[in-house]
């Protein structure tokens, strides 16, 4: 059996790319020969890196031609719907694509070759359930509950994971360093930041505007990091925050904030009372297994 996979951000080395990966290792334990579409082979290597991933059983393919010879075709698509000529074909939004205009004829017909349309979240899936006519199905993306361990001995640091880059939707670290600075500020001194991103594509003048903002401040940047750094700072880290698009996140294992003085407010909380930090880390340890690879392979494996 043989499956192709596309996505024209391989090289960006972000969130949507560690999905695909998902997608790869699962289809491999199906039983597929894997081919991503791309013209340097050295992407495999990139990714492999970049992520943590083994992706044997894997090939780099300069042209899948849209599926045509193969048994699924799996397609994270920019915002369009391709002509898709697999047995099986499968469309993944990463992004909530809105205002495209995109329930014309011509994409209708397209969709008849599409028999799922797959979201990451219930938030993206609202927005292209609305754009496109579709009913598309919910596929979280995967954590690695293995690697990732709380180091025994934690260390004063806020980390934050999400790319620089200006591309489609901005992660909008500016507003973190913001709070961080005014937690400075407030006598906090022996505490650190920590950004850590992918900067290959499209950082453009993001990245260099971010370190003059936090010039004096104590900010470490980890510009397309391994995954053994990412796993490590992590591990030591005391607290995660999260800033994309104010982004809200489950209030059974963290704080929600929708305003720079809730996430400053909210944070020196935490610092200040070890009780209430002991006890949503070890609900959020629980929490993450619900977002297992496991989990993952599960329920791609079930639209296959």
């Amino acid at each position: 059996m043989k499956a192709a996979i596309v996505n024209p951000y391989f090289d960006t080395l972000g969130g949507g790319e560690r999905y695909t990966m998902a997608v790869a290792t699962t289809l491999v334990k199906l039983g597929y020969s894997v081919f991503l579409q791309w013209s340097d082979e050295t992407i495999k290597e990139k990714l492999e890196a970049r992520f943590g991933i083994q992706l044997k059983g894997v090939q780099i393919f300069d042209d899948v031609k849209r599926g045509d010879g193969y048994d699924v075709c799996f397609w994270l698509s920019d915002g369009s719907i391709p002509l898709l000529r697999a047995k099986k074909n499968i469309i993944h939004f990463q992004f909530p694509f809105q205002g495209v205009n995109d329930r014309t004829l011509l994409n209708k017909m397209k969709l008849w070759r599409v028999n799922s349309v797959v979201c990451n979240s219930e938030f993206t899936k609202r927005f292209i359930d609305r754009e496109f006519g579709v009913n598309s199905v919910v596929v979280y993306p995967p954590v690695d509950t293995v690697s990732f361990k709380p180091k025994r001995k934690k260390e004063n640091k806020i980390v934050y994971v999400g790319r620089f880059s200006a591309l489609t939707q901005s992660k909008r670290q500016d507003v973190l360093v913001d709070v961080f600075h005014e937690l400075q500020k407030q006598g906090y001194k022996n505490w650190r930041l920590g950004l850590i991103g992918g900067a290959e594509i499209g950082a453009g003048h993001i990245l260099s505007d971010l370190k003059k903002k936090a010039r004096g401040l104590s900010v470490d940047f980890l510009e397309g990091a391994t995954f053994a750094k990412l796993r490590d700072y992590v591990g030591k880290s005391k607290l995660f925050w999260s800033a994309s698009g104010f982004e809200i996140v489950d209030n059974n294992n963290g704080y929600l904030w929708e305003t720079k003085e809730q996430l400053l407010n909210q944070t020196i909380k935490l610092i200040n009372d070890p009780k209430t930090w002991r006890s949503y880390s070890m609900r959020a340890i629980t929490e993450s297994k619900k977002y297992s690879y496991e989990r993952f392979e599960k329920e791609f494996s079930a639209i296959i």
